[in-house]
């Protein structure tokens, strides 16, 4: 390494900046300052110290470096250069040879000065090298240098000629390979509105689809920086996804006339060039923010699922033993949106294979615990409490290794209902909302859990959010919507759900008991009845005696009614 107790030598110096530093602090600080420390830590401390380098000093948005060699300064460039493709970063490096002073704390001389002047003429993402640079190591690397000419250069009495390493050098800048999960860029929706004030409407919109689709995390979301990278130009779908290492393009436009807008917003497969899904959005502008709330959410929502169910075909053609643990996961969670016995056992059979092939796979352990949760809440296992308290542990652990897992809290939050903890099963819904407040399973269930906490009128608005956002919701939408109907004594509203969710799933026992006791409330006792064999003969261990277990209404007399209204139906 360089000895730095040497006062005057002769150094290769590396200067390099981020672009658009302050203004990419204006539009996302916490994004940019995470990015630059992840572009330090794994990028350019690392390739520094490998090719016998050190960082003199870090500045705001960027660093000074010190070589033995030109040749090593250049190499460890385009080395970084190549790896930082992946950051929402771009930065410039400039290069050179002189002599520099060291005073312990800092370095000085022409060549510090030189390397900074000439970092500011590379492209974003590109290197320029003084011509001392350029003669010691043109025969000695691949890439390919452009002549730019002689540059006036602040406090240096002669120009300095720079030449430009190739930014189309193959080895400079290799494409970013897809990820193994879905991955997707949203390009700026277009501006149709005629009027180039508009822009903040449309730019608002593919804002909001970014930051709302990087809740999921199964997703990986390119960065709004990037994006907008391609604002205003034409573009080439597949050249745009190479680029940016992603299989999905969501594109669009806006037009905003008079007191109404329309979002056109497509899904591109970028691979084959097939759209996905496509939709339009037409709405009138009384709350123009509240529009733009509105229509993000059902985009990210029908994105979400679309993806999804892309992702999830492609899986299915694969052999069982090449699936790998996010597969195993995909294949998992389509068994869950209908909660019959036998789907649920096939997801926690995938789940659990997938923490086999990765133990620290959050969503995997996110999956177990719901599979428990309602094998609990449908009575199948012979220890209910004991697969309730494993659900609850289960959940604790995907937590644990992702914070950030919105179906592990809605795991954790219902189970906390479940075990009558309704504040801290409030508490940990309101958190998994919070943390995608577009999907929609969680919403629904986030309803029925305001159902026994006593608070149908909210669960009612909890649970018309969720049908919002998924048109093609499952049986237990309905149902949970049923609960609260009847909660406030609205038996004919109820029924109609309840008879709606049974005919989507027949053999969900909780769904055709409550419609038991509601077509008992309503004195149509023999479907009730009919109702309540075909619960026992799925479930033929539900009793009355054990009845609370499953309906842990805060409000003991909300109980009671229910568990009368059965008893009169003839549930045992």
């Amino acid at each position: 390494m360089i000895d730095s107790s040497v006062r005057k030598r002769l150094s290769a110096i590396l200067a390099a900046d981020v672009v658009g530093y302050t203004s990419l602090m204006e539009q996302d600080s916490d994004g940019t300052v995470a990015a630059w420390q992840f572009a330090r830590t794994e990028v350019i401390d690392p390739f520094i110290a490998e090719y016998s380098g050190r960082i003199v000093k870090h500045t705001g948005d960027g660093f000074l470096a010190e070589f033995l060699t030109v040749h090593e300064a250049v190499q460890c460039a385009v080395v970084m250069q190549a790896e930082l493709v992946a950051s929402t970063l771009d930065f410039r490096i400039g290069i050179d040879l002189g002599d520099i002073i060291d005073d312990g704390e800092d370095i000085h001389g022409e060549g510090v000065n030189i390397a900074a002047r000439i970092e500011a003429l590379a492209n974003p993402g590109g290197i320029c090298v003084s011509a001392l640079v350029y003669e010691t190591v043109r025969n000695r690397l691949d890439q390919r240098f452009e002549d730019l000419g002689e540059h006036e250069v602040k406090h240096v009495s002669a120009p300095v000629r720079v030449f430009r390493v190739d930014d189309d050098s193959t080895s400079l800048r290799q494409l970013p390979p897809l990820p193994d999960k879905p991955s997707i860029a949203v390009l700026p929706l277009d501006n149709l509105s005629g009027d180039p004030k508009q822009e903040y409407f449309s730019d608002g919109i593919t804002e909001d689809i970014i930051a709302e689709l990087a809740r999921y995390p199964d997703f990986l979301v390119i960065a709004r920086n990037s994006s907008f990278v391609y604002k205003g130009r034409p573009v080439d779908m597949k050249q745009v996804a190479g680029e940016l290492g992603v299989h999905f393009i969501l594109e669009g436009s806006v037009r905003k006339a008079g007191s109404r807008v329309r979002v056109v917003a497509q899904l591109i497969d970028a691979i084959s060039g097939g759209h996905i899904w496509a939709e339009r959005f037409d709405r009138e502008l009384d709350d123009i923010f509240e529009v733009q709330d509105e229509i993000t959410a059902q985009i990210v929502s029908a994105l979400g699922q679309s993806i999804q169910n892309f992702r999830l075909r492609e899986s299915r053609r694969k052999e069982p033993a090449n699936m790998d643990s996010y597969d195993k996961c995909l294949q998992a969670s389509a068994q869950l949106p209908n909660p019959d016995r036998t789907p649920f056992t096939d997801a926690r059979r995938l789940a659990q294979e997938a923490i086999t092939l990765d133990p620290e796979l959050a969503q995997a352990h996110a999956i177990v615990g719901w599979t428990q949760l309602i094998s609990f809440t449908s009575r199948w296992p012979d220890d209910p409490e004991g697969t309730l308290e494993d659900s609850y542990e289960t959940g604790q652990r995907a937590i644990a290794l992702d914070d950030h897992n919105f179906l592990a809290h809605t795991v954790l939050g219902l189970c906390q209902i479940w075990q009558r903890r309704h504040d801290l099963g409030i508490a940990s819904l309101e958190r998994a909302v919070a943390l995608n407040p577009n999907e929609a399973t969680t919403r629904a269930y986030f309803s029925v859990s305001l159902v026994f906490a006593g608070e149908p009128e909210r669960a009612l608005a909890e649970i018309e959010i969720a049908m919002r956002l998924n048109p093609h919701y499952p049986a237990t939408y309905p149902n949970f919507r049923g609960r609260a109907y009847f909660v406030q004594g609205r038996y004919e509203e109820a029924e109609i759900d309840f008879n709606q969710s049974a005919a989507n799933a027949p053999r969900w026992p909780g769904g055709r008991l409550i419609l038991a006791a509601t077509e008992a409330a309503l004195g149509k006792l023999d479907a009730a009845r009919s109702n309540v064999g075909t619960v026992l003969e799925i479930s033929p261990e539900i009793k009355l005696a054990n009845l609370s277990t499953n309906w842990p209404f805060r409000d003991e007399s909300v109980f009671e009614h229910f568990a009368k209204l059965l008893e009169k139906a003839g549930l045992p």
